[in-house]
């Protein structure tokens, strides 16, 4: 399994945005959407604001596939689901320490939305 190299991990985690793009039912890719993106070790996360109702969610549920772009990185990806309690909790504390300056209005949602949380893992 390909890893992220730290320059990327570091470019990413400092980027305000992810731009995501699942690949659809017929492999085409999604438009690209801006979500939070966090980091946690040596992985990066991303969950649904709208949760499991989000389409990109949805699209990358379905396919496990897509293309990332984020602080000048471009990479392809494979979504993997995230189950683990103490992952979670430790994914909800870099959200809530990335993102508190927006408010509950915009961390909240996304501290509900455990069960839509993907590890974002390299390809290649």
């Amino acid at each position: 399994m390909a890893t992220w190299a730290n320059h990327e991990l570091t470019r990413i985690e400092r980027a305000e945005e992810l731009r995501i793009s699942p690949l659809l039912s017929d492999g085409t890719p999604r438009d690209p959407l801006p979500i939070w993106v966090v980091r946690e070790g040596d992985d990066l996360y991303v969950r649904s604001f709208r949760g499991s109702a989000g389409a990109w969610y949805r699209a990358a549920r379905s396919t496990r596939e897509g293309r990332i772009r984020s602080g000048g990185v471009v990479k392809d990806v494979t979504f993997v689901g995230v189950t683990d309690a103490e992952v979670n909790d430790r994914i909800d504390a870099a959200y809530r320490a990335k993102y508190s300056r927006y408010g509950a209005r915009y961390v909240d949602p996304l501290l509900a939305a455990r069960d839509t949380t993907l590890k974002l893992v390299p390809v290649g």
